[in-house]
């Protein structure tokens, strides 16, 4: 089989559909060797070796160095489906919710959930909304839709309108890292690098507004306030907004206004390599959003603490 697989998120490592894009890229070779592998990436995308089981092609748009939106939408609906003609392949998947409506071939896309359609929040301007009708519309004309979990299988089905037989659940899988000892030195490094308490509550991820952070932030004041915290710090993790905002609102200034700031600590954007061992240094994870697609940091947090010897 010839495949061919949508590669836009390839230097987009911090996002989940970057992260999604490299496990593919590294699992599928081992999955099936004898098919024939061509990643599609945009001109700009940043690739220094040579990945094993793949030809990689690069693509540009007319806008790569003008509006990153629109070369994304050209990428999409234009560039990506030509180099599946080009290239003749059997299937193209793109694994993230922007399948072309041209269907050169067979295509699969994932869509991992329907937050832009479900979550007023999430709608954006006109020109947002005008981009998740186009692949709301795409994913239906897609052959096959994957997704993350029964959930948001039943989301698309019912506000997709799609048969349920074109979509198929495939679970995330925690990475690798997450199945590796962490050892005693890899729990020192990271206390010291984070500055992080001998004991504490973690929170890892976004700040958007159904990440429920405030709540969190909320439940640990009243147990601060009601003496019940037993003097264990909150360390809530992740790249802080840039701006405090209805949709991203600051937890610092959240924390000063509760009056817990002494006992919550933020130690920023956590690298890849140090969350198996963040894991398992805190003495509780806690994951509280109020609509996940899946879900993966729960997942994580429990791989790594299975592996963690504690």
């Amino acid at each position: 089989m010839r495949i061919a697989l949508n590669g836009w998120f390839w230097g987009q490592t911090g996002t989940g559909s970057g992260q999604v894009l490299h496990g593919l890229v590294r699992w599928l070779p081992r999955v099936s060797p004898d098919d024939a592998r061509w990643l599609v990436i945009p001109a700009h995308a940043s690739i220094t070796d040579d990945i094993p089981g793949w030809h990689v092609i690069r693509v540009a748009t007319p806008f790569d160095h003008l509006q990153i939106d629109l070369a994304k939408v050209w990428f999409e609906q234009i560039a990506f489906p030509w180099a599946c003609r080009r290239l003749r392949v059997d299937v193209a998947h793109v694994p993230y919710w922007g399948s072309p409506w041209w269907r050169p071939c067979r295509v699969v896309v994932t869509v991992h959930d329907l937050i832009p359609w479900l979550l007023p929040e999430y709608r954006g301007g006109l020109l947002q909304r005008v981009y998740t009708a186009l692949v709301f519309y795409t994913a239906r004309r897609a052959h096959v839709i994957l997704t993350d979990s029964q959930a948001s299988r039943q989301d698309i089905i019912r506000h997709l309108g799609v048969p349920s037989e074109r979509v198929r659940t495939v679970y995330l899988a925690a990475d690798e890292r997450y199945a590796r000892p962490v050892t005693e030195a890899d729990l020192q490094r990271v206390r010291e690098r984070y500055r992080l308490p001998e004991h504490f509550i973690l929170y890892l991820g976004g700040f958007d507004v159904r990440k429920n952070v405030p709540k969190l932030l909320q439940a640990y004041a009243q147990l601060v306030h009601q003496g019940r915290h037993r003097g264990v710090p909150l360390v809530v993790a992740g790249r802080l907004p840039d701006r405090d905002t209805p949709f991203t609102p600051d937890p610092r200034r959240l924390a000063s206004e509760l009056g817990i700031e002494a006992w919550v600590h933020f130690p920023g954007w956590i690298e890849e390599e140090d969350k198996p061992a963040l894991y398992v240094l805190a003495e509780v994870v806690v994951f509280i959003p109020t609509y996940e697609g899946f879900g993966l940091p729960a997942l994580e947090a429990m791989a790594a603490r299975a592996h963690g010897g504690r």
